[in-house]
Protein backbone atom coordinates (compact mmCIF):
# COMPACT_ATOMS: atom_id res chain seq x y z
CA UNK A 1 0.00 0.00 0.00
CA UNK A 2 2.76 2.43 0.92
CA UNK A 3 4.70 1.48 -2.21
CA UNK A 4 1.70 2.14 -4.44
CA UNK A 5 1.12 5.50 -2.74
CA UNK A 6 4.78 6.37 -3.24
CA UNK A 7 4.50 5.74 -6.98
CA UNK A 8 1.36 7.89 -7.22
CA UNK A 9 2.98 10.78 -5.35
CA UNK A 10 6.18 10.68 -7.41
CA UNK A 11 4.30 10.53 -10.68
CA UNK A 12 6.22 7.48 -11.87
CA UNK A 13 4.56 4.73 -13.87
CA UNK A 14 4.90 1.10 -13.01
CA UNK A 15 5.59 -1.32 -15.84
CA UNK A 16 2.79 -3.86 -15.89
CA UNK A 17 3.57 -6.68 -18.33
CA UNK A 18 2.43 -10.24 -18.35
CA UNK A 19 4.90 -13.11 -18.31
CA UNK A 20 3.85 -13.98 -21.87
CA UNK A 21 5.08 -10.60 -23.10
CA UNK A 22 8.32 -10.98 -21.14
CA UNK A 23 8.85 -14.43 -22.64
CA UNK A 24 8.17 -13.11 -26.16
CA UNK A 25 10.67 -10.25 -25.71
CA UNK A 26 13.26 -12.65 -24.29
CA UNK A 27 12.86 -15.03 -27.25
CA UNK A 28 12.95 -12.15 -29.73
CA UNK A 29 16.16 -10.72 -28.25
CA UNK A 30 17.64 -14.22 -28.09
CA UNK A 31 16.86 -14.69 -31.79
CA UNK A 32 18.56 -11.44 -32.76
CA UNK A 33 21.51 -12.26 -30.49
CA UNK A 34 21.96 -15.69 -32.09
CA UNK A 35 21.80 -14.11 -35.56
CA UNK A 36 24.49 -11.57 -34.65
CA UNK A 37 26.68 -14.32 -33.17
CA UNK A 38 26.71 -16.40 -36.40
CA UNK A 39 29.80 -14.63 -37.93
CA UNK A 40 31.76 -15.14 -34.72
CA UNK A 41 30.76 -18.81 -34.46
CA UNK A 42 31.61 -19.31 -38.13
CA UNK A 43 35.08 -17.74 -37.73
CA UNK A 44 35.87 -19.90 -34.69
CA UNK A 45 34.79 -23.09 -36.46
CA UNK A 46 36.72 -22.21 -39.61
CA UNK A 47 39.97 -22.12 -37.63
CA UNK A 48 39.54 -25.83 -36.82
CA UNK A 49 38.33 -27.03 -40.24
CA UNK A 50 40.48 -29.14 -42.58
CA UNK A 51 40.87 -27.90 -46.15
CA UNK A 52 38.14 -30.14 -47.56
CA UNK A 53 35.55 -28.62 -45.21
CA UNK A 54 36.67 -25.04 -45.88
CA UNK A 55 35.74 -25.38 -49.56
CA UNK A 56 32.39 -27.13 -49.12
CA UNK A 57 29.45 -25.59 -50.94
CA UNK A 58 27.10 -24.62 -49.49
CA UNK A 59 29.42 -23.78 -46.57
CA UNK A 60 28.79 -25.38 -43.19
CA UNK A 61 28.84 -23.26 -40.05
CA UNK A 62 29.98 -25.99 -37.68
CA UNK A 63 33.09 -28.12 -38.15
CA UNK A 64 32.58 -31.86 -38.64
CA UNK A 65 36.13 -33.20 -38.31
CA UNK A 66 38.01 -30.68 -36.16
CA UNK A 67 41.77 -30.40 -36.54
CA UNK A 68 44.47 -28.35 -34.81
CA UNK A 69 46.92 -28.55 -37.72
CA UNK A 70 46.19 -24.98 -38.87
CA UNK A 71 47.87 -23.46 -35.82
CA UNK A 72 51.15 -25.49 -35.96
CA UNK A 73 51.33 -24.75 -39.70
CA UNK A 74 50.97 -21.05 -38.96
CA UNK A 75 53.81 -20.97 -36.44
CA UNK A 76 55.94 -23.13 -38.75
CA UNK A 77 55.57 -20.54 -41.51
CA UNK A 78 56.28 -17.63 -39.17
CA UNK A 79 59.45 -19.33 -37.94
CA UNK A 80 60.81 -19.11 -41.49
CA UNK A 81 60.05 -15.40 -41.94
CA UNK A 82 62.87 -12.95 -42.62
CA UNK A 83 61.99 -10.90 -39.53
CA UNK A 84 61.31 -12.87 -36.32
CA UNK A 85 57.64 -13.13 -35.50
CA UNK A 86 58.35 -11.77 -32.02
CA UNK A 87 59.39 -8.49 -33.68
CA UNK A 88 55.96 -8.17 -35.34
CA UNK A 89 54.31 -8.85 -31.98
CA UNK A 90 56.45 -6.21 -30.26
CA UNK A 91 55.65 -3.60 -32.92
CA UNK A 92 51.92 -4.24 -32.62
CA UNK A 93 51.89 -4.20 -28.82
CA UNK A 94 54.06 -1.06 -28.62
CA UNK A 95 51.98 0.91 -31.10
CA UNK A 96 48.70 -0.22 -29.54
CA UNK A 97 49.64 0.45 -25.91
CA UNK A 98 51.38 3.82 -26.44
CA UNK A 99 48.69 5.07 -28.82
CA UNK A 100 45.81 3.97 -26.57
CA UNK A 101 47.22 5.20 -23.25
CA UNK A 102 48.43 8.47 -24.77
CA UNK A 103 45.09 9.23 -26.35
CA UNK A 104 43.11 8.46 -23.19
CA UNK A 105 45.28 10.88 -21.19
CA UNK A 106 45.29 13.64 -23.82
CA UNK A 107 41.58 13.32 -24.62
CA UNK A 108 40.69 13.47 -20.92
CA UNK A 109 42.99 16.44 -20.27
CA UNK A 110 41.54 18.34 -23.24
CA UNK A 111 37.93 17.41 -22.45
CA UNK A 112 38.11 18.59 -18.83
CA UNK A 113 38.41 22.35 -19.52
CA UNK A 114 35.99 22.11 -22.45
CA UNK A 115 33.38 20.49 -20.21
CA UNK A 116 33.81 22.51 -17.01
CA UNK A 117 35.11 25.96 -18.00
CA UNK A 118 33.50 28.46 -20.35
CA UNK A 119 36.63 30.16 -21.71
CA UNK A 120 36.88 32.21 -24.90
CA UNK A 121 36.68 29.97 -27.96
CA UNK A 122 35.62 26.83 -26.07
CA UNK A 123 32.40 26.42 -28.06
CA UNK A 124 34.25 26.99 -31.32
CA UNK A 125 36.87 24.39 -30.43
CA UNK A 126 34.21 21.83 -29.55
CA UNK A 127 32.34 22.60 -32.77
CA UNK A 128 35.53 21.82 -34.69
CA UNK A 129 35.84 18.51 -32.84
CA UNK A 130 32.23 17.61 -33.70
CA UNK A 131 32.79 18.64 -37.32
CA UNK A 132 35.88 16.43 -37.56
CA UNK A 133 33.72 13.40 -36.74
CA UNK A 134 32.18 13.74 -40.20
CA UNK A 135 35.44 12.95 -42.01
CA UNK A 136 36.61 9.38 -42.44
CA UNK A 137 40.25 8.31 -42.21
CA UNK A 138 40.42 8.01 -46.02
CA UNK A 139 39.62 11.72 -46.40
CA UNK A 140 42.37 12.79 -44.00
CA UNK A 141 44.96 10.25 -45.22
CA UNK A 142 46.78 12.66 -47.56
CA UNK A 143 46.96 15.58 -45.05
CA UNK A 144 48.19 13.14 -42.39
CA UNK A 145 50.88 11.82 -44.71
CA UNK A 146 52.02 15.34 -45.61
CA UNK A 147 52.18 16.29 -41.93
CA UNK A 148 54.13 13.17 -40.96
CA UNK A 149 56.51 13.72 -43.90
CA UNK A 150 57.10 17.35 -42.87
CA UNK A 151 57.88 16.20 -39.31
CA UNK A 152 60.23 13.50 -40.60
CA UNK A 153 58.23 10.69 -38.97
CA UNK A 154 57.57 8.58 -42.07
CA UNK A 155 58.75 5.00 -41.50
CA UNK A 156 58.61 5.37 -37.71
CA UNK A 157 56.19 4.27 -35.00
CA UNK A 158 55.10 7.87 -34.44
CA UNK A 159 53.51 8.11 -37.87
CA UNK A 160 50.76 5.84 -36.52
CA UNK A 161 50.83 6.71 -32.82
CA UNK A 162 50.61 10.52 -33.06
CA UNK A 163 47.50 10.60 -35.34
CA UNK A 164 45.86 8.20 -32.87
CA UNK A 165 46.37 10.81 -30.13
CA UNK A 166 44.05 13.14 -32.08
CA UNK A 167 41.19 10.63 -32.42
CA UNK A 168 38.19 13.05 -32.29
CA UNK A 169 35.61 10.55 -31.07
CA UNK A 170 37.58 10.04 -27.87
CA UNK A 171 37.62 13.76 -27.05
CA UNK A 172 33.90 14.02 -27.79
CA UNK A 173 33.08 11.03 -25.59
CA UNK A 174 35.19 12.23 -22.66
CA UNK A 175 33.78 15.77 -22.85
CA UNK A 176 30.20 14.55 -22.77
CA UNK A 177 30.91 12.26 -19.84
CA UNK A 178 32.87 14.81 -17.77
CA UNK A 179 29.95 17.22 -18.09
CA UNK A 180 27.96 14.87 -15.84
CA UNK A 181 30.33 15.44 -12.90
CA UNK A 182 28.79 18.03 -10.52
CA UNK A 183 30.73 21.29 -10.54
CA UNK A 184 30.07 21.54 -6.79
CA UNK A 185 32.30 18.51 -6.26
CA UNK A 186 35.19 20.19 -8.09
CA UNK A 187 34.70 23.50 -6.30
CA UNK A 188 34.62 21.82 -2.88
CA UNK A 189 37.94 20.11 -3.66
CA UNK A 190 39.48 23.47 -4.58
CA UNK A 191 38.20 25.00 -1.35
CA UNK A 192 40.01 22.22 0.52
CA UNK A 193 43.23 23.30 -1.19
CA UNK A 194 43.44 20.87 -4.11
CA UNK A 195 45.19 22.17 -7.21
CA UNK A 196 43.72 21.90 -10.71
CA UNK A 197 45.97 18.97 -11.56
CA UNK A 198 45.08 17.13 -8.36
CA UNK A 199 41.37 17.64 -9.03
CA UNK A 200 41.82 16.21 -12.50
CA UNK A 201 43.82 13.14 -11.47
CA UNK A 202 42.16 12.24 -8.16
CA UNK A 203 38.54 13.26 -8.77
CA UNK A 204 37.72 13.60 -12.45
CA UNK A 205 39.67 10.64 -13.85
CA UNK A 206 38.36 8.03 -11.35
CA UNK A 207 34.78 9.22 -11.91
CA UNK A 208 35.03 8.84 -15.70
CA UNK A 209 36.62 5.40 -15.55
CA UNK A 210 33.76 3.74 -17.49
CA UNK A 211 34.23 6.28 -20.29
CA UNK A 212 37.94 5.72 -20.68
CA UNK A 213 37.43 1.96 -20.61
CA UNK A 214 35.11 2.42 -23.57
CA UNK A 215 37.71 4.61 -25.24
CA UNK A 216 40.39 1.98 -24.64
CA UNK A 217 38.26 -0.57 -26.50
CA UNK A 218 37.80 1.76 -29.49
CA UNK A 219 41.48 2.75 -29.77
CA UNK A 220 42.79 -0.73 -29.03
CA UNK A 221 40.71 -2.26 -31.78
CA UNK A 222 41.74 0.41 -34.29
CA UNK A 223 45.48 0.22 -33.55
CA UNK A 224 45.58 -3.55 -33.13
CA UNK A 225 44.24 -3.97 -36.69
CA UNK A 226 46.60 -1.46 -38.34
CA UNK A 227 49.16 -2.72 -40.84
CA UNK A 228 51.21 0.45 -41.14
CA UNK A 229 49.58 1.47 -44.39
CA UNK A 230 51.63 3.99 -46.35
CA UNK A 231 53.49 5.26 -43.29
CA UNK A 232 55.80 2.33 -42.48
CA UNK A 233 58.03 0.72 -45.11
CA UNK A 234 60.73 -1.08 -43.13
CA UNK A 235 60.00 -4.75 -42.59
CA UNK A 236 61.33 -4.68 -39.01
CA UNK A 237 58.74 -1.99 -38.13
CA UNK A 238 55.74 -3.76 -39.62
CA UNK A 239 52.89 -4.98 -37.43
CA UNK A 240 51.50 -8.43 -36.83
CA UNK A 241 48.45 -7.64 -38.95
CA UNK A 242 50.73 -7.01 -41.93
CA UNK A 243 52.66 -10.26 -41.36
CA UNK A 244 49.45 -12.24 -41.12
CA UNK A 245 48.18 -10.62 -44.31
CA UNK A 246 51.28 -11.77 -46.16
CA UNK A 247 50.61 -15.34 -45.04
CA UNK A 248 47.00 -15.19 -46.19
CA UNK A 249 48.13 -14.14 -49.68
CA UNK A 250 49.87 -17.49 -50.11
CA UNK A 251 46.96 -18.98 -52.03
CA UNK A 252 44.32 -21.67 -51.59
CA UNK A 253 46.71 -24.03 -49.84
CA UNK A 254 46.90 -21.61 -46.92
CA UNK A 255 43.14 -21.24 -46.45
CA UNK A 256 43.28 -23.16 -43.16
CA UNK A 257 46.17 -21.01 -41.92
CA UNK A 258 44.25 -17.89 -42.95
CA UNK A 259 41.31 -19.03 -40.80
CA UNK A 260 43.65 -19.53 -37.84
CA UNK A 261 45.12 -16.06 -38.47
CA UNK A 262 41.64 -14.50 -38.40
CA UNK A 263 40.86 -16.17 -35.08
CA UNK A 264 44.14 -15.07 -33.47
CA UNK A 265 43.74 -11.46 -34.61
CA UNK A 266 40.22 -11.18 -33.28
CA UNK A 267 40.80 -13.05 -30.01
CA UNK A 268 42.76 -10.30 -28.22
CA UNK A 269 40.21 -7.47 -28.81
CA UNK A 270 37.44 -9.90 -27.88
CA UNK A 271 39.16 -10.83 -24.62
CA UNK A 272 39.68 -7.16 -23.77
CA UNK A 273 36.01 -6.43 -24.41
CA UNK A 274 34.86 -9.32 -22.23
CA UNK A 275 37.04 -8.07 -19.38
CA UNK A 276 35.80 -4.46 -19.59
CA UNK A 277 32.22 -4.94 -20.79
CA UNK A 278 30.69 -4.05 -17.41
CA UNK A 279 32.38 -0.64 -17.53
CA UNK A 280 31.22 -0.09 -21.12
CA UNK A 281 27.62 -0.95 -20.21
CA UNK A 282 27.85 1.50 -17.31
CA UNK A 283 28.97 4.21 -19.75
CA UNK A 284 25.93 3.65 -21.94
CA UNK A 285 23.57 3.45 -18.96
CA UNK A 286 24.76 6.73 -17.43
CA UNK A 287 25.11 8.68 -20.67
CA UNK A 288 21.79 10.46 -20.12
CA UNK A 289 22.43 11.56 -16.52
CA UNK A 290 22.61 15.27 -15.77
CA UNK A 291 23.66 17.29 -12.76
Amino acid sequence: MRLALKFRLSGEKRINRSWQVDLFLFLLLGLFGAFMAIPLIYAINNAFKPLDELFLFPPKIFVRNPTFNNFPDLFHLMAKSWVPFSRYIFNTVFITLVGTVGHVILASAAAYPLAKYNFIGSKTLFSIVVLSLMFSSQVTAIPNYMTMSWLGWIDTYWAIIVPAFAFPLGLYLMKQFIEQIPMALIESAKIDGASEYRVFWTIVMPLVKPAWFTLIILLFQMLWATDGGSFIYSEELKTMHYAMGQIIQGGIARAGIAAAVALLLMSVPMALFVITQSQIIQTMASSGMKE
